[in-house]
């Protein structure tokens, strides 16, 4: 176990270095000049203000030094300040990345949950009716978009319940309630997709494990088929369907600017193509060099839970 862990953490410091080292070379990479563009957007470019800017993020310096100073201000919280707003990079993302965290978890928890029941009654009803029912819905959602979902909701909820908030944002802390009601319906676009596809993983994955030995030894044992089902069948049919919640989840954080748009959540979507609309190169680096290293922790997680899962891990 202990060399697993030590292994996973080699490489997980490997892959956040390849990022860092990816996020950082953005401005430099621009075709043209990447100051004259930032400039170009609302304000006259002169050599006096593009080099002004250039010293301001330091691209007078030597490629290296650029980097380590980069990566040194970046390990300590500080990715500098917005071109337009003056106000600090890591300021303006935590002013908005709570209402896309908090999107992501109750979409993931919504399509997560939910699919794990679906998927092992749908090994549970193999060649059924139930069974081809739910598989045509699963292959149905795979192919909807959540934002066209999010908008035929919108436009269905507004005829039938004019009165249901479904638009904009309310913090949790000062209504509880409307912040779920707002939150409620673009979860539920983004998790379909989510739903979908781990609800047909399960399947698969249940129905590979009844094929086993040790599940036909439980049942001669006497066991009750929910026993067997859930006690045994699905331990080892959840590795899979771990696995692609973690990387769901990176999906996710994608899917939900798309989302969060439709619905006007101010979130990081928002920000994200306001600073790509400006520009603000610093700010789209510092949330794009934010979004993946969590991506990548996620993920670093899931490979931690796999040891709860799958007890050989710990003697490995």
């Amino acid at each position: 176990m202990l060399r697993h862990l030590l292994q996973r953490g080699l490489d997980l410091a490997i892959v956040l270095f390849g990022i860092s080292v990816i996020v950082f070379m953005m401005i430099r990479l621009i075709p043209g000049d990447a100051v004259a563009i930032m400039l170009g957007a609302n304000t006259e470019v002169t050599p006096e203000r593009v080099a002004a800017m250039r010293s301001e993020l330091g691209l007078d310096r030597p490629l290296i030094e650029q980097y380590l100073s980069w990566l040194g201000r970046a390990l300590h919280g500080d990715f500098g300040t917005s071109i337009w707003t003056g106000r600090p990079v890591l300021q303006e993302i935590t002013a908005q990345i709570w209402p896309t965290l908090q999107l992501t978890v109750l979409a993931l928890v919504i399509g997560a949950g939910l699919a794990v029941p679906l998927g092992c009654l749908m090994a549970h009803w193999r060649g059924g009716r139930a069974d081809l029912v739910l598989r045509i819905g699963a292959i149905a959602g795979l192919t909807i978009p959540s934002f066209w979902l999010g908008i035929v909701m919108l436009i269905t909820v507004a005829s039938l319940a004019p009165s249901f908030a479904s638009l904009g944002y309310v913090p949790f802390s000062e209504d509880p309630l409307g912040n779920l009601q707002r939150l409620l319906l673009p979860a539920i676009a983004l998790a379909l997709p989510i739903l979908a596809n781990l609800s047909r993983l399960v399947r698969t994955a249940m129905l590979d494990a009844l094929s086993q030995d040790y599940i036909r030894t439980a049942r001669a044992k006497g066991l009750s088929e929910t026993a067997v089902l859930y006690r045994h069948a699905l331990r080892n049919a959840l590795i899979p369907f771990v696995t692609s919640v973690g990387i769901m989840t990176g999906y996710l954080l994608g899917g939900a600017i798309v989302v969060e748009q439709v619905f006007s959540i101010p979130g990081l979507g928002r920000l994200i193509l306001g600073a790509i609309a400006e520009r603000n190169y610093p700010l789209v680096q510092a949330t794009i060099l934010i979004v993946t290293v969590g991506f990548v922790l996620v993920n670093a997680l899931v490979d931690l839970a796999y040891a709860l899962i799958d007890p050989r891990l710990r003697t490995a």
